[in-house]
Parts: C-alpha cells; sequence; structure tokens
C-alpha cells in the first residue's frame, strides 16, 4: 500500500463520515431495524441529509474552524495534546443531535427510537476516546470502523436479517485496509489501533444487547 492509497482510505472512511454511511445502509438495506419502514425514499434521503448535516458537516465545520483559529495545526489532529477540544466539541455536537433526534423531531423520535440510540452510542464512543486521549492516543479510525462492524452484526443477530450479512462482510475487510492504512502512515502504534477498536466494539454491543 502506497500513501496515496493510505490516504485516499483515511479521508473516505473517515469517523466522522462513517455515522452517514451506517445510516444509509440500513436505511437501503434494513429500513424496519431502524424504524424508518413506513418513510418513502424522498422523506428517507431528507432524513439521511439531516443525519450527515448533525453528524459530519457540522463537527468537520467546527473542526475546519479550529485549523483556521490556530487552535489545532492539521485537519488530521494527529496532535495528542490538540486533540482534546476537536473531540469535546463533537461529543457536545453528537450529543445534541441524540437529543435532537429521539426528543425533539417528531415524530421520528417516536417511530426511531432506533437512530437516537445508535447516535448516542457515538456519542460514548467519543467520550470514552477523549477521557483515554487525557492520557494517551488512540485510534478514532479503528474505534469507527469497530462500532459500525459491531452495530451491523449485533443488528443482522438480534434480527436474523440476512440482507446485512454480505454488507458486513464487505465492512470488515474496509476496515482490515483502512487500518493497514493507519499503521501505513504511522499515525498509530498496533496497541493504538487494538484499543480504538476494542472501544468501538464495547460500546456498540453494549448498545445493541441493552437497546434492541
Amino acid at each position: 500500500m502506497n500513501n496515496r492509497i493510505a490516504i485516499i482510505l483515511s479521508v473516505i472512511f473517515h469517523p466522522l463520515i462513517l455515522t452517514t454511511y451506517l445510516f444509509a445502509l440500513l436505511f437501503m438495506l434494513s429500513p424496519e431495524l431502524v424504524g424508518v419502514s413506513a418513510l418513502e425514499l424522498p422523506a428517507l434521503g431528507s432524513l439521511l441529509l439531516l443525519l450527515c448535516l448533525n453528524t459530519f458537516i457540522a463537527p468537520a465545520l467546527v473542526i475546519y474552524y479550529f485549523q483556521k483559529l490556530g487552535i489545532i495545526s492539521s485537519l488530521y489532529v494527529d496532535d495528542l495534546a490538540e486533540r482534546r477540544l476537536p473531540y469535546l466539541a463533537c461529543i457536545i455536537i453528537y450529543a445534541l443531535a441524540t437529543y435532537l433526534f429521539g426528543w425533539q423531531l417528531e415524530p421520528i423520535g417516536e417511530l426511531a427510537p432506533q437512530i437516537s440510540i445508535i447516535l448516542g452510542s457515538v456519542t460514548v464512543s467519543l467520550a470514552l476516546m477523549t477521557v483515554i486521549t487525557l492520557f494517551w492516543k488512540v485510534s478514532a479510525h479503528a474505534t469507527g470502523i469497530g462500532g459500525a462492524i459491531t452495530m451491523l452484526a449485533g443488528l443482522m443477530i438480534r434480527s436474523g436479517e440476512p440482507s446485512i450479512f454480505y454488507p458486513l462482510l464487505v465492512t470488515i475487510v474496509i476496515a482490515g485496509w483502512l487500518l493497514s492504512a493507519r499503521l501505513h502512515l504511522n499515525a498509530h502504534t498496533p496497541a493504538q489501533i487494538l484499543v480504538g477498536f476494542v472501544c468501538g466494539v464495547f460500546v456498540s454491543s453494549m448498545a445493541v444487547y441493552f437497546f434492541f
């Protein structure tokens, strides 16, 4: 793997965009698992766009302005000390999104409480990473992809929905490429990737076990 491919993989599967990918997969393949089976395609598209705005565009803009203001030196936020404030900002944004989709956005809050559960699990993952980041650098890419894999696997096992199986396999392959890319770029050590992956797996598995 050369540097260009590793960088492309790191950007395309950035932790912030993984939430949108996950919802897109669930909306297309198993809308009943997330409570949106009653919605028509235009409504699903609007809902996915709103989720993308809240979980990707908003935090990405905040990180961009942090870089413009000199709070962080790079959009990649590779420096450990610089990660804490962006992570805290992302926690706040995701917590607000969880509240919005769970309690304020009607009728989504009643029809599809699963959306806020998934958003809440991402918020908890971010909080866990932020706590670890106070002492040690951990891979956000690994946490994100680990959480996505576990959420898909958990929902498939809980529901017996076969349509998730092949997307799950593809996600596992992508995870291998992505984590290899992070190692190739020397962005993380194997231990940092392992801990990040375990964080994502743990939080998502708890979310599926207790709330689905």
